[in-house]
């Protein structure tokens, strides 16, 4: 006497069994046997294509040589199906893979392919390793293209353009060209001169230059944490003006010299766009305290543009420590992420005339909610 058994990691299988348990039932013992012996035979080929160890010879039969058929019952399926669903996760834990790169922030993921049909398993990874790790990167997504990039991103929410520069045409793409201006050379958080900055920011490596054009993201949260108790309980209080009518795409010294650098500024700030913002936001997904400032941030409400300007870059001195921040040495294909809640980043300019393209898609954010429950508001001139 010889018996098969056979479990797959599909529902499929599970469709097997029970389109046999009902042929018994309503039509006949011949079409049982019929649906039993097949549901067998393809599942017992699937399974040792998929994972022959699970190929078993023994008494659980799901098909019988020298008896009737019969469909396991309801508690060995599950038994089956539970173990395989255990080998299929340990395998894929075996080949998806996070390692941080350092001591506060940033991780790169291995053994993952983005794109626009992703399982919602590795999307809730992806969206726990974020929350973790603040930064996240993904080496040779070279298949991704601009299309599928935004796929990706509307995973983790709704995307939108860019509020003043908009995005490709027909898509929310920003590119960021090292020679038409695009070089975002100064610490800051995406796009917080408007009332809901963005969630997330998913950016895509095109073309880079032999040397140079690292990007360097910081840690906002770690960043307030670390701050003595009394700085806090001052920050807690305090609330900023952020707009975009400042020096974004290149130094001062740049822009007398650089006509593309100055058309680019004056495209950027053609609407000016101000927003008030809590200092402290509170990050919606985590609750953790972070520090919302950057470049876009121009004043402290209530103090003058001496005392904000010192102010200023005390905070900003805490959140750009070099042990709270993370290097990322680009390779066309990479894909970095980055919640833009909790993080600061800096394009490194240190490439000359060479040529440096990026493509990034945002998420839209919540409005920042202050530590005593606040919303930020458009500011008033």
């Amino acid at each position: 006497m010889w018996e098969i058994c056979a479990c797959q990691d599909t529902d499929s299988l599970f469709d097997v069994f029970n389109a046999a348990a009902a042929n018994r039932a309503s039509k006949g013992y011949g079409a049982s046997i019929a649906a039993v012996a097949f549901g067998g035979f393809a599942a017992a080929l699937i399974a040792y294509a998929f994972a022959p160890e699970q190929l078993q010879v023994g008494r659980d039969s799901i098909v019988s040589r020298n008896g009737p058929p019969e469909v396991v019952s309801t508690m060995s399926m599950f038994k089956e199906q539970e173990a395989m669903n255990d080998t299929v996760r340990r395998r894929r834990s075996e080949a998806l893979s996070i390692r941080p790169l350092s001591g506060h922030i940033g991780a790169e993921v291995q053994g993952i392919q983005l794109g626009s049909q992703m399982a919602p398993n590795d999307i809730r990874f992806i969206t726990q390793a974020l929350l973790t790790h603040r930064v996240i990167f993904f080496r040779r997504q070279h298949h991704l293209d601009d299309l599928a990039q935004e796929l990706f991103a509307q995973a983790f929410g709704e995307i939108v353009k860019h509020p003043t520069m908009g995005g490709k045409t027909g898509s929310a793409i920003l590119e960021l060209h090292s020679h038409e201006g695009g070089r975002a050379n100064s610490w800051h958080t995406d796009v917080t001169f408007g009332l809901r900055p963005p969630k997330l920011s998913v950016l895509r490596a095109l073309a880079l230059p032999d040397a140079g054009g690292d990007t360097v993201w910081a840690n906002t949260v770690a960043a307030y944490q670390h701050l003595p108790s009394s700085l806090q309980d001052l920050v807690d209080k305090l609330w900023a003006v952020h707009g975009n009518d400042f020096d974004y795409a290149a130094s001062r010294v740049e822009l007398l010299h650089d006509p593309v650098a100055k058309e680019y500024r004056k495209k950027y700030a053609a609407q000016v766009i101000k927003t008030e913002h809590p200092v402290v936001q509170i990050h919606p997904e985590t609750g953790e305290k972070s520090l919302l400032l950057g470049h876009y941030a121009q004043r402290f409400v209530q103090y003058d543009t001496h005392d904000s300007n010192r102010l200023y870059e005390i905070l900003q001195a805490h959140i750009t420590r070099l042990e709270n921040t993370v290097r990322w040495h680009w390779a066309a294909g990479d894909v970095a992420i980055w919640d833009n809640r909790s993080t600061q980043h800096y394009a490194i300019n240190d490439y000359g005339d060479a040529t440096r393209v990026m493509r990034r898609v945002t998420v839209i954010g919540d409005i920042p909610v202050a530590v005593d429950g606040r919303k930020s508001v458009p500011h008033e001139a």
